[in-house]
């Protein structure tokens, strides 16, 4: 009977130990980073050099920058374990969300009001039509001559396709006369300014790079639909972390809208403040993915 109970005793202290293995959360002695490449990565990283520095003080943590060479390779990274904290695009979140649950979003940049951006941590696909012309409603519209950004384009194409086109009950092929690519946002906007084409769906911030540059001006310019809020680039870490290291990484990127050395870093970003971000802020991409999905299966009937 002795040994029964010893026998139990070891048996029930090796099963808490095994739980206990298996729910311990990581707490490495570096923390690696890592961003979404592009044309201006090496740029970037110099930009982001006072923000890890800050990161570095407050997790109390060596921070190592991992330069990918894609997308995928920054999300298989964090899948894989390699990289504790990143960056992604938004459809590249949920993606990576789907194969390790435990990925978590906590914050994005907050984008300053612009001439058609509006403040907050989203963009907008709108569309335009130029002043003075006859199109100064949706309506009006019909058998118009539209311009859209490229097939690849979410707000220049994707949301145009499965969000507006179904909010006028209609199908974007039928409702206009022709459809044209133009390569960019930027392409559209100066195409309707110059009258080539009768209308089109731009990115919000993208056309305010337009007006930036003196090229156009907002006034010139009818707006007669605007999408909902697209998030932008969520900054996402492992949820594996220990709880103290991502309270540690979410407050400093919360509050470096009080930090005059992360002044250069938001400027690029055309951002004054980081907000704090769900998974559920994400769902309209979800949404959109499955919209697009379903959207190519019809066109293959």
């Amino acid at each position: 009977m002795q040994l029964i109970k010893k026998t139990l005793v070891l048996f029930t202290a090796l099963l808490l130990g095994t739980n206990f293995a298996y729910s311990k959360c990581k707490d490495p002695k570096q923390l690696r980073f890592s961003i979404i490449p592009t044309e201006e990565s090496s740029f970037e990283l110099d930009l982001y050099r006072p923000v890890l520095k800050k990161l570095k003080a407050n997790t109390g943590k060596k921070i190592e920058f991992y330069m990918p060479t894609s997308y995928a390779s920054v999300a298989e990274a964090l899948i894989g374990g390699f990289v504790d904290v990143a960056v992604l695009g938004p459809y590249g979140y949920i993606t990576a969300k789907k194969k390790d649950k435990s990925i978590e979003v906590f914050a994005t940049y907050a984008k300053k009001k612009g001439y058609m951006q509006k403040e907050g941590p989203g963009y907008e696909s709108v569309l335009i039509s130029k002043k003075g012309s006859k199109f100064t409603t949706q309506k009006s519209l019909k058998g118009a001559t539209v311009g859209h950004a490229d097939p690849g384009s979410t707000s220049g194409d994707l949301i145009p396709r499965v969000v507006w086109a179904p909010s006028m009950k209609t199908d974007a092929d039928k409702f206009w006369k022709r459809i044209v690519y133009t390569g960019g946002h930027d392409l559209t906007t100066l195409a309707v300014h110059s009258g080539k084409i009768d209308a089109g769906f731009v990115a919000s911030h993208r056309f305010d790079n337009v007006v930036s540059k003196g090229k156009v001006k907002l006034s010139d310019f009818n707006i007669l639909w605007r999408s909902p809020p697209v998030p932008q680039d969520p900054f996402v870490y492992s949820g594996k972390l220990c709880d103290p290291i991502k309270k540690a990484i979410r407050s400093t990127f919360l509050e470096l809208g009080n930090d005059p050395g992360a002044k250069k870093f938001l400027d690029n970003l055309k951002s004054s403040k980081f907000v704090a971000m769900s998974d559920k802020d994400y769902d309209v991409i979800r949404t959109l993915a499955k919209a697009k999905a379903e959207f190519k299966k019809k066109k293959k009937k």
